[in-house]
C-alpha cells in the first residue's frame, strides 16, 4: 500500500486532535476523510506530508513523492503558470539538474494538458478563475510523479458545476497516475464521485468507516447526522484545527 496510518496520535495544548486513528489507502484508491469542523482532518493531512509530527503512532508511506494540494491554490502570484508548475524542478536540490529547460517545459505542457489546460503557460494566475486555479495547483502538484496525493478541501468556495469539474480531475489523476490519494472534504457530491472508501471523524476519533454506499445508509447516528446536515445528533460544532 502507499499510506498506512497505525494508531497515529497528535496533541495540540493538552488536546488529543488526532486520537488514535488507523488507515490504509492503496495505490489506486481514494480515501475521503470527512467530519464537521474541528474534527482533525487537516490535522491528518499535515502529518502525513511532514508538516506536523505525530506525538504517537506510525505513518508508513511508499518511496517517492507525496504531493499536496492546498485548498486555496496557493499559487505565486508572481510567477507565471509555467514557473508555478515548474517550480518544484527548479527549486528542489534533488531536481535542480535533472531536466533542461526544453525538458521541463515539456513537462509543464504535459501537466496542463492533464488538467485540461493546455496553452496557458504565460498566464499569470490573476488571469485565471477560481477552479483554473485549483487545476493549476494539480499540475503543480503532480510535476514531480508522486505516489500520493493529498486534497485539502478542493472544492471550496466553487460553484457546483466548477466542483462538478473539479472532482472529475480528482478522478482522473488517480487513473492516470495510480497515485494514493486522500481527500478531505465536505460535500457529500465530492464523496460520492471520488472516493472509493470514506472514513469519519469526530473529537479526533474514527466514528465511521466504509464505503460512500454504507455511508448514505445512515446506518450509525454519526452518518445520519452528517448525511442528513442536522443539528441533532451525537456531533457538536466545534472550533477547527
Amino acid at each position: 500500500m502507499s499510506i498506512e496510518v497505525k494508531n497515529l496520535v497528535k496533541i495540540f495544548d493538552d488536546k488529543r486532535v488526532i486520537d488514535n486513528v488507523s488507515f490504509k489507502v492503496e495505490n489506486g484508491e481514494t480515501l475521503a476523510i470527512v467530519g464537521f469542523s474541528g474534527s482533525g482532518k487537516s490535522t491528518i493531512l499535515k502529518l502525513i506530508c511532514g508538516l506536523l509530527n505525530p506525538d504517537g503512532g506510525e505513518i508508513i508511506t511508499s518511496e517517492g513523492d507525496i504531493a499536496m494540494v492546498f485548498q486555496y491554490s496557493a499559487l505565486f502570484d508572481s510567477l507565471n503558470v509555467a514557473d508555478n508548475i515548474a517550480f518544484a524542478l527548479h527549486e528542489r536540490k534533488e531536481l535542480r539538474n535533472k531536466y533542461t529547460e526544453k525538458e521541463i517545459r515539456n513537462i509543464v505542457a504535459e501537466k496542463l494538458e492533464l488538467v485540461g489546460l493546455k496553452g496557458i503557460e504565460n498566464k499569470y494566475p490573476s488571469e485565471l478563475s477560481g477552479g483554473m486555479q485549483k487545476r493549476v495547483s494539480f499540475a503543480r502538484a503532480i510535476v514531480t510523479g508522486p505516489n500520493s496525493i493529498l486534497y485539502d478541501e478542493p472544492t471550496a468556495g466553487l460553484d457546483p458545476i466548477s466542483s462538478t469539474l473539479i472532482e472529475d480531475y480528482i478522478v482522473r489523476l488517480k487513473d492516470e497516475t495510480n497515485a494514493a490519494s486522500v481527500v478531505v472534504t465536505h460535500q457529500m457530491s465530492t464523496i460520492k464521485r471520488t472516493a472509493d472508501k470514506v472514513i469519519m471523524l469526530y473529537g479526533g476519533k474514527v466514528v465511521f468507516e466504509g464505503t460512500p454506499e454504507q455511508m448514505l445508509r445512515q446506518d450509525n447516528e454519526y452518518t445520519k447526522q452528517f448525511v442528513t446536515a442536522s443539528l441533532e445528533g451525537p456531533m457538536k460544532m466545534i472550533s477547527e484545527n
